[in-house]
């Protein structure tokens, strides 16, 4: 059974209804008319186009659609959401490419209607102005890059094992499987932004005979669950290109009430080349942002040669009644798979503290950083494999916990630490990380520090759903560490932070231990200092790690 939406718009008055996951996708009508083509909203929100059979030919024989074609006035001034979205509905309804009138400058207002996109797009060196000052729902997506196929619940799979290699299951091709089990709740956070954790969740890929891809392997063992999701993939590569987006920053209250204003993608196999985002006129107040490019749901993304923008850090009360640093991402991931950013770079300054890390990520798998300049890389509820290649990483570093191998190679970290392992989310890595070919400048060199490597903390007092490993095996190879700028009484850099003050003999004891690293292999590790590398300042704690010299 195929779960494929075929369209075929013969005449007039036909519903196209773009529900692939995300409810806030527009229903349009399509009618054709005899005497002049338009684009118009009823008294109840619905779209309508109606187009004649001369321009529909007009528009078919140049073989792409433009959003000109359809009313856009590109003037900067008036809103072109209506005929932007007639624009790309007619396309897929035709199966024709997207490309923007050269030199316009689209302005997208308040209107909450998402645009769908199910085509190529070249945005080209058109700007689009997104204007967040008042809008009617901060919840839509402005774009929404979605797939042709609808999801489908399955109820004949009871149970999944940890790196099982196939489900029983037949089906069209290659399809994306989410699963959940609300009975166990994971990531249970700790601290100031604490909560009470998420419903036990993995995502993984199969062929259309249920075996699983295992290079992104299921990561959990689950003994009931409580949904599975089929999500058939789009096979084909959709590409959006170029494009100069300019966000006007919401100045609402600061507090967690995100806005999505974004591209979101929820389609397997895009590429995203050449893009630009900037931010303007933040002021002293602004709610957080959801991801400017905003990936869940999907599989082999690649956004390259693009350019995006931290946002500001603003102030606010988290969940434990305290004051807290407000997050706010251009780039957010959840549920996805195969996600590569490469030859990309953010327009702030990576070492400015006063913006937040340009990503934060979810339940993701296969991350790769190649070329690319950003302030952060995050991984909040789990990262299955990661690699970070021939980047610069600025004043918020590597931030992440997960499993399997994290490895940063040839790069440039500019953090606090060289890794940090979240605490909030247990400071867990099972799994090893490969440091190679790396240099360390602890804080961007601008205040005095203790060189870390690897930093984080555990008590063993708190319950985050799971057991919490520190990585079994760390190898550490060619790496520099620029201590220039280091406290009085500095006695060198460690491997370990203290992650635990407290446990110092045998006598603290854990409710819900700790693993700690068996193997830490060293080669070529130097220092402006001349110091060497030591193992911690909590020599109990680490004493059963292994040091290797190589």
């Amino acid at each position: 059974m195929k779960y494929i939406l075929l369209f075929a718009l013969l005449t007039s008055n036909i519903v196209l209804a773009f529900g692939q996951k995300n409810t806030s996708e527009p229903s349009i009508i399509i009618k054709t008319k005899q005497k002049k083509t338009a684009v118009s909203i009823d008294d109840s929100g619905q779209l309508i186009l109606e187009i004649t059979r001369k321009d529909a030919r007009k528009i078919k024989n140049k073989k792409f659609v433009q959003y000109s074609d359809f009313g856009a006035k590109g003037d900067g001034k008036t809103d072109d959401i209506l005929a932007i979205s007639a624009t790309h509905a007619w396309a897929n309804q035709e199966k024709l490419p997207v490309k923007a009138d050269p030199g316009f400058t689209y302005y997208i207002g308040k209107k909450a209607h998402p645009i769908n996109i199910k085509t190529n797009t070249d945005f080209s060196d058109a700007q689009f102005i997104i204007d967040d000052r008042e809008v009617e729902d901060r919840r839509k997506s402005i774009f929404i890059v979605s797939s042709n196929h609808q999801s489908y619940k399955v109820s004949s799979i009871k149970t999944l094992r940890k790196n099982q290699k196939s489900i029983d299951l037949q089906l069209q091709g290659p399809s994306l499987i989410t699963v959940t089990n609300r009975k166990v709740k994971h990531y249970i956070r700790y601290g100031l932004n604490q909560d009470n954790g998420s419903a036990q969740t993995d995502i993984f890929v199969v062929d259309k005979d249920g075996q699983i891809d295992m290079n992104a392997p299921i990561i959990w063992d689950f003994d009931h669950i409580s949904e599975m999701k089929v999500l058939p993939m789009d096979e084909e590569i959709l590409t959006l290109k170029g494009g100069h987006f300019t966000t006007i920053a919401n100045q609402a209250e600061s507090k967690y009430t995100y806005y999505s204003r974004n591209i979101a993608i929820r389609r397997s196999n895009v590429v995203v080349d050449g893009l630009e985002h900037h931010i303007t006129g933040e002021g002293d107040t602004g709610a957080p942002y959801g991801g400017f490019l905003n990936i869940s749901d999907c599989s082999y993304i690649t956004v390259k040669n693009t350019i995006l923008t931290g946002h500001k850090t603003y102030k606010t009360i988290g969940s434990a009644g305290k004051p807290v640093s407000m997050g706010s991402y251009d780039i957010s991931a959840s549920r996805a798979l195969n996600i590569s950013f490469i030859n990309c770079r953010q327009t702030n300054d990576v070492d400015d503290g006063r913006y937040w890390g340009i990503i934060g990520s979810n339940y993701c798998k296969n991350i790769l950083y190649d070329g690319c300049t950003f302030s952060r890389f995050d991984a909040h509820k789990g990262v299955a494999n990661a690699s970070i290649r021939n980047s610069t990483l600025g004043h918020m570093g590597i931030n992440a916990i997960g499993s399997g191998t994290f490895l940063v190679e040839n790069s440039t970290i500019r953090g606090r630490t060289l890794i940090n392992l979240r605490s909030d989310y247990g400071s867990t890595w099972q799994g090893e990380f490969i440091i190679r070919d790396c240099k360390f400048i602890p804080g961007g060199g601008h205040r005095p520090m203790n060189p870390t490597l690897f930093g984080g903390s555990n008590s063993g007092k708190h319950d985050f759903g799971y057991t919490c490993y520190m990585p079994e095996n760390i190898t550490i190879e060619n790496l520099y560490i620029e201590d220039t700028n280091t406290p009085e009484n500095y006695k060198g850099p460690v491997i370990f932070s203290n992650f635990n003050k407290e446990r110092i003999d045998d006598s603290y004891s854990e409710s819900f231990p700790y693993i700690i690293t068996k193997k830490v292999t060293v080669k070529n590790v130097s220092t402006a200092s001349g110091n060497k590398l030591r193992k911690s300042d909590n020599p109990y704690m680490f004493n059963g790690v292994e040091i290797v010299q190589e």
